[in-house]
């Protein structure tokens, strides 16, 4: 019997496309967001399911299918076969770090099969980024015909990477920055990641200085509307509406919401001015891998993580 592909989407509308499209071969759609909430460095594990599950359930909202979660991995459990895995994953963080950690995952299950990556984000003669589902047929088949094969190397840097993330020290996420891989955006989203700790000055992460001066810069007229332009303006993050409106609601504190307009308030130009640091005002307890983002801030000056003055111990 010929050995087939396994592809491994970073999600259903990638896995739907490209079945339309019919490309040959099996699919593992992963659903996760592991950009955000704890995580432990052993994926295949009740233990990081669990942790998983509780942590979408209080932060989303979101009710977990653990059976259908583990039978879209048990793909994995016919891995002789195929011939070879393909992972489709695009340029931002929210996709680079569930794409670090199936990679740690396929090394955790000892899966020999050679492995490239199709990764979209600069498209000649288009000014913005673009995912994988934005592509056009041609688009797309360019991209996969001149996949990335990934090297031992590449291997070993996304393990590290997934083990680092799960561990209490993101500094030293800041030597990958600038090393050379198959993973063309990893520098950015590394970076990204650490700046999206409180800043220092005004304790407020990347993201959050970037909706409050969207609202500074813009006539925003409801949080639908600022929603659209932070989903737009966000750069390497590749958040979804329901993270970027988690992060709206945490700065209520810093704008005026009326019915046709949000305006920033004192507070908010304040925030902006580097005028006080806000961070336990904000109080964004999230957690990324193994450490909640209020015990450390980023310093622009030394560019690392520092741990706040509460937890300097």
């Amino acid at each position: 019997m010929e050995k087939k592909i396994l592809h491994i989407t970073n999600g259903s509308s990638l896995t739907n496309y490209l079945n339309d499209l019919n490309y040959k071969g099996d699919f593992l759609t992963w659903h996760e967001m592991l950009c955000e909430g704890p995580a432990n460095r052993l994926i295949n594990t009740d233990a990081f399911i669990k942790v998983r599950k509780d942590f979408l359930n209080e932060f989303y909202n979101i009710d977990v299918n653990i059976e259908e979660y583990k039978k879209e991995l048990q793909k994995l459990d016919a891995i002789d076969t195929y011939s070879e895995i393909i992972l489709w994953f695009e340029y931002d963080l929210f996709c680079h770090l569930n794409m670090m950690a199936v990679i740690s995952l396929l090394n955790e299950r000892k899966i020999k099969l050679p492995i490239s990556l199709v990764c979209s984000g600069r498209i000649a003669h288009e000014e913005n980024l673009k995912g994988l589902s934005e592509l056009t047929p041609e688009q797309l088949d360019t991209h996969y015909k001149s996949r990335i094969p990934l090297t031992k190397k590449d291997i070993d840097i996304a393990v590290n990477i997934w083990q680092i993330y799960c561990g209490k020290d993101h500094n030293l996420l800041k030597k990958y920055i600038t090393k050379k891989s198959s993973f063309e955006y990893l520098g950015c989203c590394l970076k990204a990641h650490l700046e999206r700790f409180p800043d220092a000055k005004n304790g407020l992460g990347a993201l959050e200085q970037n909706i409050l001066t969207l609202i500074d810069t813009y006539e925003v007229k409801s949080k639908h509307h600022l929603l659209g332009y932070a989903l737009n303006y966000q750069g390497y993050y590749g958040f979804g509406d329901i993270q970027l409106l988690r992060i709206i609601d945490k700065l209520a504190i810093f704008y005026n919401e009326e019915k046709d307009s949000i305006t920033l308030n004192r507070k908010g130009h304040e925030v902006l001015l580097n005028h006080h640091n806000y961070a336990s005002e904000i109080n964004d307890n999230m957690i990324y891998g193994n450490v909640n983002r209020l015990d450390f801030q980023f310093n622009k000056q030394e560019n690392k993580l520092i741990k706040t003055i509460l937890h300097g111990d």
